[in-house]
């Protein structure tokens, strides 16, 4: 298969259908398919944000259309996910803990994630806090009570929180459960009981390991694309070295001066994508953590879609509002939407929509959208949709009808 040449179409198709995006799903989603859907994806990126539903929610919601959130929470308590510093803070398939674990003994480059300073000033504290785990069960930061004063910021976490957070990152503990989506924390050792550190990899074979499931995830890679999905450490693993020892094929995509490598397990799809077999008709709404767009960098290469999350700037800066939404229709990123749910109201606002420059406004685009965000209301109990600014503005009225026909 080396030597395989991909349309840039195709090459979208290829990556949308290694990420479960290539189709709308048809059979009705099931517990275990959330955890084959984060198995296919590798990590699945958590956030708290609750505009819409949390992004691991959302992220499940557009590749298995319907199913019940809790399967998530179910998944984690018993044992078959946990949670640790992947992509970001991620679930993970409890079977690739050995891959995050070098990470957990030898954190120094782990950043504002691992504080230093704070463990070596607060060793006693931090001790304490274990001791506290140890002897009593499982806990969450909620349960010390608060005593300088101050609020719950993210830069003025409590000492405790703090502390939980370290031994979490040096893996002293890990998430056991979530309640209300609060992390319960307990020993590493109560919680996956089967590990010990002799079934540790040698850490060459870890970051090869890391290399292959990001190249299986993206469906195709170029080179530069490899290191971020599992924010791996530089020296990166040499890709054409793995393609030279059969581990990963080679591919070119039209226009691209280097090559893209493709993961021999999906070898008849990347065949299929080239012959043009691969016609996506999938049409969602992504999270902004959605794989798909998390990588600025990627999602400008293959989809030409500049996208930047802007919940963290000051909203007079903002272009396209707090937390905007990418447009997924038929392998094409077409536009972008900030929305809301309001579910005690049971309103779904669209705040502010905006298709992307040369994206053609047109009835069967209004039907395709209206159809995903319908979808994506219901899905978070909201049966009315609320439309606000669309621009072009030719295009409302099309999508307001559209909307119409799916209430």
């Amino acid at each position: 298969m080396n030597g395989l040449t991909l349309s840039l179409p195709a090459a979208r198709a290829l990556h949308l259908a290694a990420q479960g995006l290539l189709r709308p799903r048809r059979q009705r989603a099931r517990k275990d398919d959330v955890l084959d859907a984060i198995r296919t994806l590798g990590v699945l990126q958590i956030d708290t944000i609750s505009v819409v539903a949390r992004s691991p929610y959302l992220v499940l919601w557009s590749r298995l259309g319907d199913y019940q959130g809790q399967w998530l929470e179910e998944h984690l308590a018993e044992g078959r996910l946990f949670e640790y510093w992947a992509h970001e803070a991620c679930f993970v398939p409890i079977e690739d803990y050995h891959l995050m674990r070098h990470r957990m003994l030898d954190p120094a480059g782990m950043g504002w994630k691992y504080p230093v300073k704070f463990l070596r000033e607060r060793r006693d504290e931090v001790e304490q806090v274990l001791d506290h785990v140890r002897t009593r069960g499982p806990v969450r930061s909620q349960d010390f009570a608060r005593r300088d004063g101050k609020g719950g910021g993210w830069w003025e976490w409590k000492p405790e929180k703090r502390a939980l957070e370290a031994l979490f990152t040096t893996g002293q503990l890990m998430i056991a459960r979530r309640h209300n989506f609060q992390r319960v924390y307990d020993l590493r050792e109560r919680v996956h009981p089967s590990w010990h550190d002799g079934l540790l990899p040698p850490r060459a074979e870890v970051e090869r390991a890391l290399a292959l499931r990001s190249v299986r995830a993206l469906g195709l890679a170029r080179a530069a694309w490899v290191p971020d999905y599992y924010r791996t450490r530089r020296p990166h693993v040499d890709l054409a070295a793995l393609a030279r020892s059969g581990q990963l094929l080679t591919a070119r995509v039209d226009g691209w001066d280097d090559p893209v490598y493709i993961h021999p397990d999906l070898a008849e799809l990347a065949a299929a994508a080239a012959d043009g077999a691969l016609k996506p008709t999938a049409s969602s709404l992504l999270s902004p953590f959605d794989p798909v767009v998390w990588d600025r960098r990627r999602a400008r290469e293959l989809f030409d879609f500049d996208y930047r999350l802007e919940c963290y700037t000051p909203a007079p800066q903002r272009r396209y509002g707090y937390f905007v939404l990418p447009l997924l229709r038929r392998g094409v990123l077409v536009g972008r939407v900030d929305a809301k749910a309001h579910r005690q109201a049971g309103r779904f606002s669209l705040l502010r929509l905006e298709l992307e420059a040369g994206v053609r406004p047109s009835a069967a685009l209004a039907a395709d959208l209206a159809d995903a965000i319908t979808r994506c209301a219901r899905w978070h109990a909201c049966p009315e949709v609320e439309l606000g600014q669309v621009e072009p503005a030719a295009f409302a009225p099309l999508l307001a009808a559209a909307l119409r026909e799916e209430a």
